[in-house]
């Protein structure tokens, strides 16, 4: 099981950190390209998407930066009470925290995901010609990855719980 659970988090690494590295290099490409247009060539040549374009991946480098952050757990966290206290506790604490977490970020992507699906019938787009709500579908895709992150974060807790308390009882 956790060789499993390994795999899929080298997997999800590695597709997070792909998507963040395209993504900035994508962002400062435009931006340069936009900066040199607007300074050096005096505007010469047409670029009206850039700014939207460059709005658009500031928003997909935050939500695929937040599935990062929370795979590696470093995102903000309120745990005051692990630093005081030790032992089983302190993980059966991190189970329900992150249990907790996991559903909250699911409503999260389950509303942003209604949201997103009521875009489609406004017909609203961006850039030239792209429909908004595929911009906006990293939103709910997001939140429920996250959601999988503290899902995964929970088995492996309980696994190192059970894994422990067999320890203890063989001996």
């Amino acid at each position: 099981m956790k060789k499993a659970l390994d795999r899929l988090d080298r997997a999800g690494r590695f597709a997070e950190n792909t998507a963040l590295v395209v993504l900035l290099a994508t962002m400062i490409g435009v931006a340069v390209a936009q900066i040199v247009n607007r300074q050096l060539l005096g505007s010469s040549f047409g670029l009206a998407w850039a700014d939207e374009l460059v709005k658009m991946i500031v928003l997909w480098l935050a939500m695929v930066g937040s599935i990062a952050a929370c795979r590696d757990n470093k995102h903000i966290r309120i745990d005051l009470i692990t630093h005081i206290l030790t032992g089983t506790i302190v993980s059966w604490i991190k189970v329900v925290v992150d249990l907790f977490a996991a559903a909250v970020c699911a409503v999260i992507g389950w509303q942003a995901y209604r949201l997103v699906r009521e875009e489609v019938s406004w017909g609203d787009t961006i850039l030239v010609d792209i429909p908004m709500w595929i911009a906006h579908a990293i939103v709910p895709l997001a939140f429920l990855l996250i959601s999988y992150q503290f899902l995964v974060r929970v088995a492996k807790l309980l696994l190192g719980i059970f894994t422990a308390e067999q320890a203890e009882d063989a001996s």
